[in-house]
């Protein structure tokens, strides 16, 4: 930690401050930090230029050349760090869930929306579950929206259609199919908002629509967005990760872009769990599965209205992986560096996905896989959200401590406020 410190002209305090590290003494090899500095360094690869390179960073070659007191003419070589100065910030917006469970939310939940709050231009409370006859479930939220308002963070209503802890076509269906439920549904939300205060969204995430309901959905939208428009509100949706319009499947055949993108204010689309707890270990969401989505929903939607959905956790797989098998645990980016240290495991970083990884056996000499997220694979994400100019990001969800993620929002953009 020292020599890092000393690499990067900063302290060991705020490397541990800004990582959140438990023990500075013990770090893992290919552990990622974060550095908190206003800017970056850069290590000369072949074939760099400073003209390259400023491309890369979005920063004036002739500007990098006085930063670091070099002749702008002149050839780099190979292995000198460079400071990248940074360069001007752009405007996004970001969301992130929070799934409050029970009767009240637990200490250590509440410590991570208030860690991420002030990066939030959304705290969207997971979820107000639709019901058949049109009233309203509300979860348990205080003192989730006293938060929010000390951050200047906007609630977002998350209205899913959840029955019995699983997405529902059929209570879809039925609400879909009566007007007179629809309307009811809209006017329970509406007082429901009204009694929170601070609400700013209204996000529909309704998952598993059947093909024959698709239209159905889009009709909801309109009379939605209609009365809410009418009362101050946006309206939002959570998109299927689909890379083609009759992408087939129960997850994706009720999700029309197209419409989505005419009809509301912004969506987020879904892209992780391609590496889930019941199937084979790969990375969350690796970033070629990643691009091929968001290059698919541009065509239909327009790029200001698209937040790019990450996740914030990893997944520990035990192996050999047997379909129908155990279910791989769930994991922070936290805890992975920490199993890695426990387990004396070396991280690897794959640089296609763009994701790290690492395998350990455990005390009982099973084999394991570990794939997680980083400040590289978030900063990958970054990167894809500035090139493609989306709107923003959203994160499923908030629960397990990932520092750096947060230190980085900061780093790359300024957070929009509502």
């Amino acid at each position: 930690m020292w020599a890092i410190a000393q690499a990067y002209g900063t302290t060991v305090q705020s490397l541990v401050e800004a990582n959140q590290i438990p023990e500075p003494a013990r770090l893992v090899v290919g552990q990622a930090l974060v550095v908190p500095l206003k800017g970056q360094y850069y290590i000369v690869q072949p074939g760099d230029s400073l003209w390259s390179i400023g491309q890369r960073f979005q920063v004036n070659y002739l500007t990098l050349a006085q930063a670091n007191g070099l002749n702008p003419d002149a050839l780099l070589m190979i292995g000198t760090s460079l400071y990248i100065p940074e360069p001007t910030k752009r405007s996004a917006e970001i969301l992130a869930y929070v799934e409050p469970r029970g009767d009240e939310i637990s200490d250590a939940l509440l410590d991570q929306v208030r860690e991420a709050s002030p990066y939030l231009t959304y705290l969207a409370i997971f979820s107000f579950e639709a019901r058949r006859d049109g009233s309203l479930k509300a979860p348990t939220i205080n003192p989730l929206p006293e938060i929010a308002e000390q951050n200047n963070t906007g609630i977002a209503m998350a209205i899913t259609n959840l029955e019995d802890y699983q997405f529902s076509a059929e209570l879809a269906r039925d609400i879909f199919q009566s007007v007179a439920v629809q309307n009811l549904l809209l006017d329970n939300i509406i007082a429901e908002a009204k009694r929170i205060g601070n609400i700013s969204d209204i996000h529909f995430d309704f998952e598993r629509i059947a093909r024959d309901q698709r239209e159905a959905y889009n009709n909801f939208l309109r009379r939605a967005v209609e009365r809410m428009h009418a009362e101050g509100y946006t309206v939002s949706t959570a998109l299927a990760p689909k890379t083609r319009a009759d992408q087939p499947g129960e997850w994706f055949m009720g999700h029309d872009y197209k419409a989505h993108g005419e009809i509301v204010d912004f969506v987020m689309l879904m892209t992780y769990e391609w590496g889930y707890s019941a199937g084979p270990p790969m990375a969350v969401s690796p970033l070629p599965q990643v691009e091929q989505v968001v290059q698919y929903a541009l065509t239909e939607i327009p790029a200001n209205k698209i937040l790019l959905g990450q996740n914030l956790y990893g997944y520990d797989w035990t192996l050999p992986f047997v379909q129908g098998g155990d279910y791989a645990e769930a994991i922070s980016p936290q805890r992975a560096i920490e199993v890695a240290k426990r387990y004396n495991a070396a991280i690897q970083f794959d640089y296609t996905a763009q994701a790290p990884y690492f395998n350990y056996y455990d005390e009982q000499g099973r084999s394991h896989i570990v794939w997680f997220e980083d400040a590289r694979s978030i900063q990958a994400k970054f990167d894809l959200v500035k090139r493609l100019n989306l709107r923003g990001v959203g994160y499923w969800k908030l629960g397990l401590p990932f520092p750096q993620n947060w230190q980085l929002i900061g780093a790359n953009f300024n957070v929009v406020k509502k």
